[in-house]
């Protein structure tokens, strides 16, 4: 095999292969000669086929598994001996071949980059740290009991506000070849619906503040564009309400009563769960925060060249993303006002961060033998499985099957493993804030 390097510019490299026809002739007629010991054809004895006969019809297809193996064979030889690291597969194309010549091909490829380490040491990063406000722990205490309010129906006839509950009749249209025609689903009876509460079409509820039982409004509305049913995505619609009663919610105190309904000993139990459960989130919060700054210091200090295929995949997986979400209507507010060119540069940007902090982080881990335990993916596979009750079995199958599902669960252990070694490295200060300013600083 003849080796000949065509380009080395930056991370790219490239290389003319050639293997030789006799290398190629060899491999084929070995193969051959062992079908036709094996081969069974009518007019002949078992295993004796006479070569020519093989070869005259099974030649052709031998000789492409030939050179599909001689090819990738001779391209791991070229990134072994060399000691290049791929940063993607790389890309073969054939340049010539005949029967009975030499086989010819370029490889291209692009390398991983030299990665330094930064002085992780002079790193000095702040970490907001909270503990749940008494308010918040009421508030918390109060959503619980509203989960498990009852509804009492308003004697007195009065205008519906907001989170009490109005029974309703009511029938809803569009407009079909010039007429108001009802529509497949659009209509019920002794409805129950929460003023101004969510579950239907924007803009439904919030017209039925201010009814009375026995009133009949028509109330106009849109459906989303991403609406599930085809037919009335993105259509007006005209529903004709008739209010028949009027229920108020009635929560249950906050007492002992309330937690044993909910599972626990006694309120103190309650409140106690409560109150661990807010912390869990706000230490999710700092962390969370503490980490992006960290990323933040690494990227500063990470000045090395990128693999362009790399950024290029995830650029492109970021931006079906966003033109998803600007179809959508869910757009992020600051990208408003600007041009694609200028959206796909931004976008690009970030691509390229996240590729070359992911490298980072990699190389890092490597460096200090930070690894994934079977037992900590075990553990993340039984948490992803426990997501899917009554479904564990096969959830646990598709990952077993799919080792690129698998190492969606390994990166991100990984990730979080390599960041708590960096913060053990780093100078990393405390600071009790409020509640509301951490969650403050996640915007």
């Amino acid at each position: 095999m003849q080796v000949t390097e065509v380009a080395n510019e930056g991370l790219k490299r490239a290389f003319s292969v050639t293997v030789p026809a006799g290398t190629i002739a060899e491999d084929r007629d070995r193969r051959l000669s062992r079908m036709a010991k094996e081969l069974r054809l009518p007019g002949f004895r078992p295993g004796k086929v006479p070569l020519a006969v093989v070869k005259a019809r099974y030649g052709q297809a031998v000789l492409g598994e030939v050179l599909e193996e001689q090819v990738n064979a001779a391209a791991r030889k070229v990134v072994e001996d060399r000691g290049l690291k791929p940063a993607l597969q790389p890309k073969v194309e054939l340049i010539s071949f005949a029967e009975g010549a030499d086989l010819e091909f370029r490889l291209d490829l692009e390398v991983l980059p030299e990665i330094p380490l930064p002085d992780v040491g002079g790193i000095a990063i702040e970490r907001l740290v909270a503990e749940p406000s008494e308010d918040q722990l009421r508030q918390a205490l109060e959503g619980l009991a509203r989960r498990r309010a009852t509804l009492a129906e308003v004697a007195e006839p009065r205008p519906a506000e907001p989170g009490e509950v109005l029974v309703c009749d009511f029938v809803g249209r569009i407009e079909k070849d010039g007429e108001k025609v009802a529509f497949p689903g659009g209509s019920a009876t002794d409805m129950p619906i929460e003023v101004g509460g969510p579950g239907f079409i924007p803009g439904f509820t919030e017209q039925l503040v201010g009814m009375r039982p026995g009133e009949t409004r028509t109330i106009r509305v849109r459906f989303p564009e991403d609406y599930g049913a085809a037919d009335l995505a993105g259509k007006e619609a005209e529903f004709e309400v008739t209010a028949k009663a009027l229920k108020k919610p009635v929560l249950p105190p906050v007492d002992d009563e309330l937690a044993k309904a909910l599972g626990f000993a006694d309120l103190a139990a309650l409140t106690a769960e409560v109150k661990a459960s807010l912390q869990r989130d706000l230490d999710r919060l700092s962390r969370l925060r503490v980490k992006r700054a960290l990323l933040d210091a690494l990227a500063e200090r990470a000045d090395f060249p990128v693999p362009e295929g790399l950024v290029e995949a995830e650029f492109a997986q970021i931006w079906a993303r966003v033109e998803e979400d600007r179809k959508a209507g869910r757009g992020d507010p600051e990208d408003a006002g600007k041009d694609e060119a200028t959206l796909r540069a931004e976008y690009r940007g970030i691509a390229e961060r996240r590729i070359r902090l992911g490298l980072l982080l990699s190389e890092i881990g490597r460096a200090n033998g930070i690894q994934v335990t079977q037992e900590e993916l075990l553990r993340a596979l039984r948490e992803q499985a426990a997501r899917y009750p009554g479904q564990e079995q096969q959830v646990f199958d598709m990952f077993r099957r799919n080792p690129q599902a698998l190492e969606s669960l390994r990166a991100p252990l990984f990730e979080e493993k390599v960041v708590d070694f960096l913060l053990e490295l780093a100078q990393v200060s405390e600071r009790k804030v409020a509640p509301e300013e951490l969650a403050a600083q996640q915007g």
